[in-house]
């Protein structure tokens, strides 16, 4: 069990690092705080091209693999006992 909780601590790693550099991959939709104010008008706020649809693809993708091993860690020091 120790080792399943090495793999999967991991992959928690893995998938939390691409996960941050997938969303700072993504196009800008506001102006920050000047849309908070009234500021700024986005023209484009759908997908624009075939990349930016994959990248919103494998973003997702990865968003819940990064999850469900964050669920299998959660559980597996719950039956464990904490122990490790």
């Amino acid at each position: 069990m120790d080792v399943l909780h090495v793999i999967l601590q991991i992959l928690l790693g893995i998938t939390s690092l691409l996960l941050t550099f997938l969303i700072l991959l993504h196009k800008g939709r506001g102006g920050g705080l000047s849309d908070m104010f009234g500021g700024g008008m986005s023209s484009g706020l759908s997908s624009s091209g075939v990349a930016e649809r994959n990248l919103n693809r494998f973003t997702i993708i990865l968003g819940i693999s990064w999850g469900v091993v964050i669920i299998a860690l959660g559980l597996l020091m719950r039956f464990q006992g904490g122990d490790s």
